[in-house]
């Protein structure tokens, strides 16, 4: 198996595309440790994996995203991959319309989450030469309306992925990022809610992808294991748009 003896550490691993890409690794052979907030949908979320192991916390936190990594040492003694996916998002929000609360709440957890894992995770990956994968948007490469913080916090990810693949490439630390179209999660699931028609909404979302409809968590997650396999070994920098050729025209 591709991730035998592997250790990988994923925030927002509870539900939608951070616990697809946790069941992937597990079936991979990898040792998973799930950290998000939520503490009862997360020990649910690791009891179906094996050997999955849950963090309660909140990446906003720096002192719970150290003891995050703290754990995941604690457990097997290195980490040699971690996946960012926590992430929020305020729709039908131009930057009139957005609230300072919002703007802050977006970018905290979408940009400052990632930051603070990818801080205390680093010197352990350097140690084993390992990798980190951030979940971005394809709303981080195109402009995207209704959503101005998400998109400028999905931007910035894109950024920070690229500078951080310099800074670290001559230690063996690789930095990528996947940009999904949209996603079959509970997410989404609220904002066809949010829109009124559900059916009708389904429909919209699935036609604007040239592709003919939107993506499952397990087509996203399959992108996150490549990039963090040795089949990508040369990769770093990147941001694959894993969006349905939304960004191809």
């Amino acid at each position: 198996m591709r991730f035998s003896n592997t250790i990988v550490l994923i925030t927002g691993g509870n539900r939608g595309i951070g616990l697809a890409t946790a069941h992937l690794f597990a079936n991979e052979g990898a040792r998973v440790v799930l950290f998000a907030r939520d503490a009862k949908a997360g020990a649910f979320a690791a009891e179906s994996l094996p050997a999955g192991h849950f963090v309660a916390g909140d990446v906003t936190r720096a002192a719970d995203c150290q003891r995050a990594v703290d754990e995941a040492l604690r457990l097997s003694g290195r980490l040699d991959i971690l996946v960012n996916c926590a992430g929020i998002i305020h729709r039908n929000r131009t930057v009139e319309q957005t609230s300072e609360a919002e703007w802050d709440e977006t970018f905290n957890i979408n940009v400052k989450g990632t930051f603070l894992m990818c801080k205390f995770a680093l010197p352990s990956l350097r140690e084993s030469r390992g990798c980190i994968v951030n979940v971005s948007s394809y709303v981080g490469l195109v402009g995207f309306a209704g959503a101005s913080a998400y998109a400028a916090s999905k931007a910035a990810i894109i950024n920070l992925t690229r500078s951080m693949a310099l800074d670290h490439a001559r230690e063996g630390i690789r930095v990528n990022a996947v940009c999904p179209g949209s996603v079959e999660t509970e997410m989404i699931h609220a904002a066809w809610q949010q829109f009124g028609d559900v059916d009708e909404a389904q429909r919209l979302w699935a036609e604007k992808h040239p592709l003919g409809r939107i993506a499952t968590p397990e087509e996203v997650a399959s992108a996150i294991l490549f990039l963090s396999s040795a089949e990508a070994s040369f990769i770093t920098g990147a941001a694959l748009p894993v969006d349905g050729g939304l960004t191809a025209g």
